[in-house]
């Protein structure tokens, strides 16, 4: 006996078959365990925690009131980062610790190995103290990479390249995620660059030796002294102040985080305008890394305006 099948019928069982393979792969999408990320410093967990969305669970193990780059972790911390699946480092000598601590290579990711022949080297650098993690010295690889923001943005390619190599089956929403950060972070390039060519050459001061890939990418006439914004400079730093200004005739002085009404002042007497640059290093009180990046820039406008 002879079985007819009529196309519609073959059209209906074809269009089913499509229907269960596509939700067989949306349950692995949504059934996907949530990746468990370590990451040394609020920009890389910020690039994680926008590229993974709520399919990732990030965690910054440094204290809320600690430079990362001088902060130790404790056994608790490497105990985290051992459980931990992915573990984010910036890279550029920043987790100068590494060397000490056991974890598997397997679950490391440099993030800037991409331009580390960019690296900028720092020699004769001051050793000097502030916060819990006593005496320290810049002297080495300035690590403040994503001050670049196109530095940054490839920061960004590399986390999510990390993550998809943990969860392959979420490369798409994750590079769709990484693509709306990279303009973003584009846009904020962008700025930088427009308001640094508007007044080219402009004398600046900054306040730590913290600005030197932005002073790179952005053609700034930046140079830097090492006072903390809560502490008083002694007399010998006010004089060493004072002979730079006359080869160096700044108008502004950048910082990390808001000095001292005291320090304004005494500033203010030698000409000297304060804004706040703040790395972002840690995660912020409030807002995230662009809102802090924008709030930058917006502070930097005052010297060039």
């Amino acid at each position: 006996m002879e079985i007819t099948v009529s196309p519609k019928f073959l059209s209906f069982c074809f269009a089913a078959l499509l229907l269960s393979i596509s939700s067989a792969w949306g349950g692995a999408v949504t059934d996907s365990p949530s990746l468990k990320i370590v990451a040394t410093n609020y920009p890389l967990a910020y690039f994680a925690e926008r590229i993974g969305g709520n399919r990732v669970s990030v965690n910054l193990p440094v204290p809320p009131d600690e430079d990362p780059a001088f902060w130790k972790p404790n056994a608790k911390a490497v105990g985290v980062m051992q459980k931990a699946e992915l573990v984010l480092l910036n890279g550029a000598d920043y987790e100068k610790w590494l060397p000490r601590v056991s974890l598997s290579k397997f679950k490391l990711a440099d993030t800037s190995s991409s331009f580390k022949n960019a690296f900028i080297r720092i020699e004769n650098a001051v050793t000097h103290s502030h916060g819990p993690g006593g005496t320290h010295s810049h002297e080495g690889i300035a690590f403040t990479t994503w001050l670049d923001f196109d530095q940054a943005a490839k920061q960004a390619e590399a986390v999510a390249q990390a993550m998809i190599r943990k969860r392959p089956e979420l490369q798409t929403v994750m590079l769709d995620n990484l693509n709306t950060l990279k303009a973003d972070l584009s846009a904020l390039d962008s700025q930088a660059q427009a308001l640094a060519s508007s007044k080219p050459g402009l004398p600046l001061l900054g306040s730590h030796p913290v600005y030197q890939y932005l002073a790179r990418r952005y053609g700034l006439n930046l140079k830097s002294v090492h006072w903390e914004p809560n502490e008083i400079p002694s007399e010998e730093e006010w004089a060493g102040l004072r002979k730079l200004l006359e080869t160096h005739p700044a108008q502004w002085m950048i910082w990390e985080a808001q000095p001292s009404s005291a320090v304004i002042a005494k500033l203010a007497a030698l000409g000297v305008g304060t804004l706040v640059f703040n790395p972002s290093a840690n995660r912020p009180e409030t807002g995230d890394f662009i809102e802090v990046m924008k709030n930058n820039l917006g502070q930097l406008k005052k010297a060039f305006d």
